[in-house]
């Protein structure tokens, strides 16, 4: 057991197939049984995504896609919002967030150690303090199909847009930014509190959006793109408004 917690604090992301394997190497003579049987007296088990992460519950409304015939041209005209994992020393919590598509800047986001409509509420309220898009594209969810949630895009109208089934790239950019919270942020630390998770995870929120050159963006951060465009597209509003 004590080679098992050594073996799993090395590589966590390992099941009990390869830790058997490993054992095996190290001259230990166990089957994959004995190896899960002691991980669950450990209370310990790979890390990775679980699944079903995206499931709608039956019944729910889903809507179509929408951001192929309405491609977005400024900021605001589509944000996009998706939930994923972070480790923890023990466990994980879930990291919501909401990206504007053109610029890539986060404009809200919430971790919490539920999965629940009201953590991505929390997200969303923290993001239409800065502005309120045309449109918000998730996955089909039951975060995203249930009725908290569309009634409240509905009363700030909003339109709804939805993934098609197993579609990961029609929500391209928040998957990007995932990686990068994820390669720059979460694989480097180890939590110990949703506390240390969450003031880590903001400090790196702010550097992404306000000093991390992006590629895709020719090297501009984030919130440079977005103020930049924003103001050009308020000062041409202005000028049709005036005629």
């Amino acid at each position: 057991m004590n080679e098992i917690k050594d073996l799993y604090s090395q590589y966590p992301f390992m099941g009990y197939r390869r830790i058997k394997e490993m054992l095996t190497r190290l001259g230990y003579n166990i089957n994959r049984k004995r190896v899960l049987r002691l991980m669950k007296i450990l209370n310990i088990r790979a890390l990775y995504p679980k699944r079903n992460l995206s499931k709608r519950r039956q019944g729910d409304i889903v809507f179509p896609y929408l951001l192929a015939q309405h491609k977005p041209a400024r900021p605001n005209d589509a944000w996009s919002i998706d939930i994923t994992y972070i480790k923890m020393q023990k466990g994980f919590i879930y990291l919501i967030a909401l990206i504007d598509v053109i610029s890539r800047m986060v404009m809200g986001w919430c971790l919490s150690p539920y999965l629940e409509t009201e953590s991505c509420l929390n997200a969303f309220n923290m993001a239409i303090i800065i502005a309120i898009p045309l449109m918000i594209n998730s996955d089909q969810g039951c975060q995203f199909t249930s009725k908290k949630w569309i009634q409240k895009l509905q009363e700030c109208n909003i339109l709804i847009s939805m993934d098609s089934k197993g579609a990961w790239l029609d929500n391209v950019w928040i998957e990007r930014f995932w990686r990068s919270v994820k390669y720059e942020e979460v694989y480097l630390k180890s939590y110990e509190s949703i506390f240390e998770a969450t003031e880590s995870i903001n400090k790196y929120i702010a550097f992404y959006n306000y000093k991390r050159p992006h590629q895709a963006l020719n090297y501009k951060t984030p919130y440079e793109v977005y103020s930049t465009l924003k103001k050009e597209a308020d000062k041409k509003k202005k000028l049709i408004d005036i005629k």
